[in-house]
């Protein structure tokens, strides 16, 4: 070995990346200088295809994430026992225990405005805000039962994805991929596209990896431009060039992977690899112009445009490409009332996810994906049957009760599944809890949510932590 690499190999390897840019973009820095006492990965590869406990009827998902909290009451639960108690005083008995973000107590019930109907087969009654979602409302299960423990957004949402309601676990999409790999060579298996005004609340801890290797963490693309910023070569350096410099760290890493067996280094080797691979990989992706004048026009898709459509399209285009787990946030469902309500503030993001989100069922049953892609709907919670006094009409944070869909990866199409009361208090029927609905989601990835784990601190994590139950009455 010549001066130059003794001399770089004496030296600390995170030195060596903290001063070289060489265009990696942020995804290849992110994994390449991670913690590296977050765990071992996997012997080779981590990202390999592996097998699971069992054949599970889905091979990835798509999670469209309507973040905020949408209004089961507004969208697909109509109550006419509720409108004909609007403005009354909730029933004390139905009160007692209960817990709300912002009520104070003087509040009253809220009919909905909103006119409905039933759609399909399976007579699934949706309002007018969903018209295009009323359109596939047969291959779809509706769950209509579903409850958390938590009422405040960022809790929420890490609850719903992580399974603890404080950052530091990993989520749904990590611990997907690091018990099934991806089959995806030139893109990240856990991919995250956002849409809307602002990110969700609590960020990029929604599709952290934990404590899990580096390389399950979810890898944010943009739905327009570069997918990765300075993803692309500097001015001045040629692809020959650049491939040199890769294949020179590549020797590095390797003799130190040698010298130690380490596995995160092995971890570094593929991350490296997969930035060099995204460079020419990324860019194809983002060519929705390739899609036809029909495509574009049934997800209400625009190329070049940031929007939750384009992000539709191109999580079809990602599980095409073998990608294991594509996650969308939408933001801007908290509709209290004041300067978010449930007349013009609902309309708005409804115009922009309804179309869009049956385009997507819709395509990928027209190319044969739905059957082993499992795509799922919804937010953290849903709201109160009472309205907020806030000037506009709202509703406020409700732990139970809520809507959730799911459609195909081996669910039952055209089910309806579970029950509120009357007043959409509580649920009468087939309760649903995020820890069921977790476990129910690995189970269709072939998991026992008991069995997939991950050793840290002396101790054996999991995605439901010692909760959950398989709701196997909504399986095909």
């Amino acid at each position: 070995m010549d001066l130059e690499k003794q001399l770089l190999l004496a030296s600390t390897r995170r030195h060596f990346f903290a001063q070289t840019g060489f265009g990696l973009g942020a995804v290849a820095l992110q994994q390449l200088l991670a913690d590296e006492a977050r765990g071992a990965a996997p012997a080779g590869n981590p990202m390999a295809v592996r097998q699971p406990h069992f054949p599970g009827k889905a091979k990835r998902v798509i999670y469209l994430f309507m973040a905020g909290g949408p209004s089961q009451f507004e969208l697909f639960a109509d109550k006419p026992k509720l409108r004909e108690l609007d403005g009354q005083a909730p029933p004390p008995s139905l009160m007692q225990g209960k817990r709300f973000a912002f009520l104070k107590g003087n509040e009253k019930l809220l009919g909905s405005r909103r006119k409905f109907q039933k759609y399909g087969q399976c007579g699934m009654e949706l309002s007018e805000l969903l018209p295009h979602t009323g359109k596939v409302v047969d291959d779809v299960c509706w769950i209509r039962s579903m409850a958390t423990d938590v009422f405040n957004h960022g809790p929420a949402k890490l609850f719903i994805n992580t399974g603890f309601q404080a950052p530091g676990r990993p989520s749904l999409g990590a611990w997907a991929t690091y018990g099934l790999g991806s089959e995806s060579k030139n893109l990240p298996g856990f991919v995250v596209l956002q849409s809307g005004p602002r990110g969700p609340r609590a960020g990029s801890t929604l599709w952290s990896n934990g404590f899990l290797p580096s390389s399950y963490q979810g890898v944010p693309f943009r739905s327009s431009g570069d997918a990765i910023l300075n993803l692309r070569n500097p001015k001045g350096v040629s692809a020959e060039e650049q491939r040199a410099v890769f294949d020179f760290v590549h020797e590095l890493n390797q003799e130190r992977l040698n010298q130690t067996g380490d596995p995160e280094i092995q971890t570094r080797i593929n991350a490296l690899e997969m930035a060099y691979q995204m460079q020419s990989s990324a860019p194809e992706l983002m060519e929705l112009s390739q899609e036809s004048e029909s495509t574009l026009a049934k997800y209400g898709a625009t190329p070049g445009k940031g929007s939750f459509a384009n992000n539709c399209l191109l999580a079809r285009r990602l599980v095409e490409r073998g990608v294991r787990f594509v996650q969308l946030y939408h933001t801007n469902w908290d509709h209290h009332g004041g300067g978010e309500n449930l007349e013009t503030d609902l309309e708005k993001v409804c115009r922009e996810v309804d179309q869009a989100s049956a385009a997507l069922v819709a395509d990928l049953k027209e190319r044969g994906l739905l059957e082993d892609t499992l795509v799922i709907w919804g937010g953290e919670f849903g709201r109160t049957p009472m309205g907020e006094v806030r000037g506009t009409i709202g509703r406020d944070h409700h732990v139970d009760g809520f809507t959730l869909w799911m459609a195909g990866g081996g669910v039952k199409p055209g089910l309806i599944y579970g029950q509120t009361d009357e007043l959409g208090f509580g649920t009468t029927e087939n309760k649903v809890h995020v820890h069921d609905l977790q476990a129910t989601v690995l189970h269709l990835l072939g998991f026992d949510h008991e069995r997939l784990t991950y050793r840290f601190q002396g101790r054996d994590f999991r995605l439901t932590d010692v909760h959950g139950r398989v709701i196997k009455d909504i399986l095909v």
